[in-house]
């Protein structure tokens, strides 16, 4: 079944036009893609981006917004009582909304790079593109610190490897909760605790003055749900109600904390430590992610959210 084609002029054709734009010098698709996508012709596509090139409407940034993404924003962002809301548009492929979703973070976080404000940072693929995507400066009384425990081997996502490629790229120093995401046990954790290095490191992840945080859910598609100790516990996690997490910690969809020994044994800042944070920014997408987003905003960890269509869609 063929889809048929938007009007060429007006508004719709001009948010036709940014879509293209934008899947095109953003999403990075061939005009091909994007035309199959768009149910337009690829001379139509491709006159489109000849056009943006001509009249300078594409640099670093498509200068044109999209009305629906741009309304998505204010309704989410009145709804769930958050400071500010950046939704991009969805892209299909399993990969792109962590790192177009990231760059967009990037781009709201640059103003936010003052020197002498502490900065708390998670882990996983998005928060990597958000790095990536950050030009480098010089912030020499500013710090970091990691909000939870890591892995134990390397991904170049990890927890440690994040922050640390963060801190070189400010020029910042850089504190780590130097223990694993999850205890042997609740014991353990509080044994561990009293060391006074990492409990000074915990003290700083409540004093952070912007925090950037990512979540997973229960499927094969999150990192932290396939690692052993988590991946062997997801149906009684289910059981239990939960829909992801943050930080290590498992919510159900109202943002609570399920009963489950995982969370009793995580080395992390506590989700309700969050809402005492003056910026927390949940960077995530990707329709799988939808429930533990909406779970997160609705219990007010966060204040500002950068997501992508798809997932803003469900969350209204």
């Amino acid at each position: 079944m063929s889809v048929p084609t938007p009007a060429v002029g007006g508004a719709e054709g001009e948010q036709l036009m940014t879509r293209v734009i934008w899947y095109y010098f953003v999403a990075g698709m061939t005009q091909q893609q994007i035309a199959d996508k768009l149910g337009i012709t690829r001379l139509r596509a491709n006159r489109m981006i000849g056009s943006a090139r001509a009249n300078s409407l594409v640099r670093i940034e498509v200068r044109m917004p999209l009305a629906r993404c741009v309304a998505l924003e204010e309704e989410i962002r009145q709804h769930y009582g958050l400071q500010h809301v950046t939704v991009v548009p969805a892209v299909d492929d399993d990969q792109a909304p962590q790192r177009i979703v990231g760059q967009a973070a990037a781009a709201l976080l640059e103003p936010m790079l003052v020197d002498g404000k502490g900065f708390g940072l998670g882990w996983g693929r998005t928060l990597s593109s958000l790095v990536r995507g950050l030009a480098p400066r010089r912030l020499p009384n500013a710090w970091t610190v990691t909000l939870m425990g890591s892995l134990t081997r390397g991904s170049g996502i990890n927890t440690f490897e994040v922050s640390t490629q963060f801190a070189g790229l400010m020029g910042m120093e850089c504190h780590y909760v130097a223990a694993p995401i999850y205890c042997p046990s609740s014991e353990s954790r509080t044994t561990l605790l009293t060391h006074e290095g990492l409990a000074e490191a915990m003290r700083r992840a409540g004093e952070v003055d912007v925090a950037l945080l990512s979540c997973g859910d229960l499927s094969t598609k999150s990192l932290l749900a396939q690692t052993q100790i988590v991946r062997q516990c997801v149906p009684e996690l289910r059981e239990a109600g939960a829909v992801g997490d943050i930080l290590g910690v498992f919510l159900d969809a109202d943002g609570t904390p399920v009963d489950h020994p995982l969370n009793s044994r995580v080395m992390a800042l506590p989700p309700a430590e969050l809402r005492r944070i003056p910026t927390s920014i949940l960077v995530s997408g990707g329709i799988n992610k939808a429930p533990i987003i909406k779970a997160i905003t609705k219990a007010g960890y966060v204040t500002h959210l950068v997501t992508d269509e798809s997932v803003a869609e469900a969350m209204v």
